[in-house]
């Protein structure tokens, strides 16, 4: 028996798409009977690295964001290739590419869904100890990234004062507190 709430979906299209995400266009029946058509980004599930180095600092990156027209402070996210064997893959793929650095381990964290009211997106957190520079950064074409380390409590106090914007930052270095208390 489905929920009460639950919309049915009617005809579904790919209305544009374009590296990195598509719009999914939907014709719904609510449930007071209500036709109706959704739009939604539909993405490849992605991975956030919250990196630590052996002297537990973070290695964090600056990168250009054009939506919000200014550089952004975060850490390393991506999205999950046809080639990652799994999650644990794409996040070890990620701080490589983006930072150059490697994990001796990795943890997961969280998984949410950031944005389900306008995206199918589903982002999987992972906390990397141990990492060391071992190669150049591997960038795609489009990023354009610099490389820093801070120290934690540096990074949650640029969250708390919302010096870091990035959600996905503010989100990992949050959840990371919570579970530390």
């Amino acid at each position: 028996m489905s929920d009460r709430l639950a919309w049915e979906t009617g005809d579904r299209r790919v209305a544009y798409t374009c590296p990195g995400f598509d719009v999914v266009n939907e014709s719904v029946r609510l449930p007071d009977g209500t036709e109706t058509e959704f739009d939604y980004v539909s993405e490849p599930a992605s991975v956030c690295v919250l990196p630590f180095t052996p002297d537990g600092d973070v290695v964090c990156i600056e990168e250009w964001r054009q939506a919000v027209n200014r550089v952004s402070h975060g850490l390393p996210v991506g999205g999950v290739e046809p080639a990652d064997a799994d999650l644990e893959a794409a996040a070890h793929r990620e701080l490589a590419e983006e930072t150059g650095h490697e994990a001796e381990r990795l943890e997961p964290l969280v998984t949410v869904e950031p944005a389900n009211g306008i995206a199918d997106s589903v982002m999987h957190f992972f906390v990397a100890s141990g990492c060391r520079p071992t190669a150049e950064q591997d960038l795609d074409h489009n990023e354009s990234i610099r490389v820093r380390q801070r120290a934690f409590d540096d990074l949650l106090a640029a969250v708390r004062d919302g010096e870091i914007r990035d959600g996905r930052t503010v989100l990992a270095v949050a959840y990371y507190r919570l579970l530390e208390e």
